[in-house]
């Protein structure tokens, strides 16, 4: 029997050869995540088969699956047994799995630490946050009008904001909080990095509007913050698999 034509899946009286569903994830546009799914997999597999060192306790992984149940809501032992079958793993591959991903984790640690400093001092400028509240309308002259009113008196930025502010968090004056300059679009971080707290920027055209903001206070990004931490040795750790992935030599084993 040709390669293609293995039995895969049997759906009804049909049965789907590996070939019929591979053409199917080609046809879905699902055949490349697949593929650098297997390729990460098979590449981590590989890499902590070489890394004896990296162990874990059987106290911890027990720890592990109490937190997922409970963060999940799988305490009882019927929901959960409905979850493993519905999401089509025995008790053995799910506690596996987790075994699994404390190796991953700490392989990343291995990898990353060493570089998280640096690649942080690289990365701080797109990490430190600014709070800013806004005053988003659609027209130029009005948001230019509006701008003069709360230059002459500051204090009319709030009730200005619940007044003609076109966003939802105009009920809240407008208040965005803490936003990451990374995230902020060109024109706009340009305008914040030559701004002092108190002052109003604007107004700038992003996506068709007008927008206003207010600068109230700039916040330094740490790397005894835990959630950078985990964000850059994520984005450290992916450039190293997607480095692996391209050494590579992949063939197939039918055409």
């Amino acid at each position: 029997m040709e390669p293609t034509n293995i039995p895969f899946i049997k759906v009804n009286e049909d049965s789907i050869s590996l070939g019929d569903a591979l053409d199917y994830l080609k046809a879905a546009g699902g055949y490349h995540r697949m593929m650098t799914d297997i390729m990460r997999q098979y590449l981590l597999q590989k890499e902590l088969e070489q890394r004896p060192d990296i162990k874990f306790s059987n106290f911890q992984v027990d720890q592990a699956v109490m937190d997922f149940r409970v963060a999940n809501n799988l305490v009882e032992p019927k929901l959960f047994q409905e979850w493993m079958q519905v999401n089509g793993v025995n008790y053995d591959e799910f506690r596996k799995n987790i075994a699994f991903g404390f190796k991953v984790e700490q392989l990343k640690n291995e990898l990353t630490e060493p570089k998280l400093e640096e690649y942080f001092q690289e990365q701080k400028p797109l990490l430190d946050r600014v709070i800013l509240s806004r005053l988003i309308v659609k027209d130029q002259e009005l948001a230019e009008n509006l701008k003069v009113k709360i230059l002459d008196d500051r204090t009319q930025f709030e009730s200005l904001v619940r007044a003609y502010s076109i966003v939802d968090d105009r009920a809240a004056n407008g208040m965005m909080g803490a936003v990451p300059k990374g995230k902020m679009p060109n024109i706009m971080k340009t305008a914040i990095d030559l701004a002092n707290p108190g002052e109003i920027v604007g107004p700038l055209e992003i996506d068709g509007r007008y927008c206003l903001f207010r600068v109230e206070k700039f916040l330094p990004a740490s790397l005894e913050e835990k959630p950078i931490q985990h964000e850059l040795k994520n984005q450290l750790f992916d450039r190293w698999i997607q480095e692996k992935l391209k050494s590579l030599n992949i063939q197939w084993e039918f055409e």
